[in-house]
């Protein structure tokens, strides 16, 4: 008796509680409930104005509506100081940033000390190893964690991302150590290099086949030398696929160059590390990589682990440093005529067709009166912003004061996108979005330097900012 009582008082007591979601009376915050739902409704006053701005909305690009012509007036073209470069290079559509500017970065010195007419390096030569080295590193990745399960994180992580074709400063200087340099002319771009996706997807697809096969060989209780030599027999299927998709990179080639006074020069041939050592003087270790990360403490040292593409390399080791301290360093190294490796999250607030980067140039609070406020910390922590793009820092403006002003990036988007292919930067917009920053030792005090003496805190690769 007292157990049917219990159900009936049980049946009465839902269904209370559902005729009260029903009507809007329930008292569970979690739940949208009638009462909740008019409160919302009541809080949007459709007024004259908020339906124009709903028509204009429903039928316009947004950010054409939000374009503020007030900040774009104060902005101009000009630098005080402008280091020269080559032409504008293209990435086409690709991830390849990392790798252009941090060409792009190197080149100058060598058209000016040479008097070439431009000049430009085979990104595609070195986009090759790039994908070879990461398959490579992905493999060994698997091998190394053979023993955890597969729904570990770490496990999960690496494949998830087998290979992509984005990258970093470190890895260009990896790759060119190893495998040499050559010239654009030796190596020109294909279709694939150019339109990267459909190759990525296929070489991570047998990435992951081969990285499956390497753990059940595993289960199966063979060798690591058995493993290592199952490896190589994926390797050899992930360099058919790029050398049939980019070309097959030269060891030797003949090149002769025109220089600013249209004379051209008599061929001469190469291999890629003899081209390396005679045209890239500057030792590619003296310079630093540093980044304003506000999530972190600040000078000292971080590592992000597989965050390489070298396996033998190091990871993407950077000092945190204050984005203050980080504009006297890259002002110091303009002023001296030595352009900079920058990444920034160059989507946010960018001005493609007036080739601007300022803050408030989409005024998109004004529009639909909805104020955005996280700071540049939050932004990271909640994955709202992070480093999506690499370009050269290449100038600086600064005031009747001497106050820095604004900053000249080489992009890598063709002529035709931003300013003849620079993107002018504000100084204000530098400490919101600008996250990495590569400096020559000669531009960074004692004191920031002794931070690379400390043991780096390694980060997973699934930290916020990476």
């Amino acid at each position: 008796m007292k157990t049917f009582a219990h159900r009936i008082l049980f049946i009465f007591l839902l269904t209370m509680v559902f005729y009260a979601v029903l009507s809007g009376q329930t008292t569970d915050p979690r739940i949208i409930s009638t009462d909740i739902l008019n409160k919302i409704e009541k809080s949007l006053v459709i007024d004259a104005p908020t339906r124009g701005i709903m028509n204009a909305v429903s039928s316009n690009d947004l950010k054409k509506l939000v374009l503020s012509w007030n900040v774009i007036e104060n902005l101009d073209h000009h630098f005080a100081v402008h280091i020269e470069s080559g032409e504008i290079t293209d990435q086409k559509s690709t991830g390849r940033c990392w790798l252009f500017s941090a060409l792009n970065v190197i080149r100058p010195a060598i058209i000016k000390k040479y008097q070439f007419k431009n000049f430009e390096f085979s990104e595609n030569y070195l986009f090759f190893w790039d994908q070879f080295e990461k398959s490579n590193r992905f493999l060994e990745a698997v091998i190394e964690t053979r023993s955890k399960k597969m729904d570990d994180r770490q496990v999960e992580w690496i494949f998830k991302n087998p290979l992509d074709d984005g990258g970093v400063w470190s890895m260009m200087g990896s790759l060119a150590q190893k495998y040499g340099m050559v010239p654009k002319e030796a190596m020109l771009e294909s279709y694939s290099s150019e339109n990267t996706r459909m190759m990525n997807q296929l070489i991570a697809r047998k990435l992951r086949e081969g990285g499956f096969l390497l753990r059940q060989l595993n289960e199966q209780g063979k060798s690591e030398k058995q493993l290592r030599e199952q490896k190589v027999t994926t390797l050899s299927e992930i360099y058919r696929i790029l050398v049939i998709s980019l070309g097959e990179p030269p060891k030797e080639f003949n090149w002769r160059f025109k220089d600013k006074n249209n004379q051209l020069s008599a061929s001469k041939r190469y291999t890629s590390q003899e081209f390396y050592k005679q045209y890239i003087e500057e030792d590619l270790n003296s310079y630093v990589m540093l980044m304003d990360d506000p999530s972190k403490e600040y000078y000292k040292l971080y590592e992000i682990e597989y965050d390489r593409n070298v396996w033998e390399s190091q990871n993407w080791t950077f000092i945190n440093v204050p984005v203050d301290r980080l504009k006297q360093f890259a002002k110091k190294s303009i002023v001296a005529g030595y352009p900079m490796y920058f990444s920034c999250d160059v989507g946010e607030q960018l001005y493609t067709d007036g080739g601007y980067l300022a803050l408030g140039i989409y005024d998109y609070e004004s529009l639909l009166g909805v104020k955005f406020g996280m700071d540049k910390t939050a932004r990271i922590l909640t994955f709202d912003s992070g480093s999506t793009h690499g370009m050269a820092l290449m100038g600086v403006d600064t005031s009747e004061t001497g106050s820095t002003t604004k900053w000249l990036l080489e992009n890598s988007w063709g002529k035709e996108k931003g300013n003849d292919g620079f993107l002018t930067m504000t100084d204000e917009w530098m400490n919101e979005y600008m996250f990495r920053l590569v400096v020559k030792r000669d531009y960074i005090p004692e004191e920031v330097l002794q931070v690379l003496e400390q043991r780096p805190v390694k980060l997973p690769p699934w930290d916020p900012m990476f």
